[in-house]
């Protein structure tokens, strides 16, 4: 089974479509791929659906490693 990271970064990847070629660390702010606020909040929603938890959008994780901690944490709720 993936990993919480694995699963987010896959989705990153699809929704954004960016290949493998962009570097996606824990450490990877949403500004360095150059995701704007409305795609932040559309990766969110996606992984809503994936994890069937709800995330809020108000104020969203900067960082891959804080986002991945934050479904992390809804998912043992």
């Amino acid at each position: 089974m993936d990993s919480t990271f694995e699963r987010i970064v896959e989705i990153l990847r699809e929704k954004c479509e960016l290949d493998e070629s962009v570097p996606i660390t824990m450490d990877t702010t949403f500004k360095d791929i150059d995701l704007d606020s409305l795609s932040v909040v559309e990766i969110a929603l996606e992984c809503e659906d994936e994890f069937g938890i709800q995330i809020d959008v108000e104020e969203p994780p900067q960082t891959m490693g804080a986002f991945v901690e934050l479904v992390e944490s809804l998912l043992e709720a």
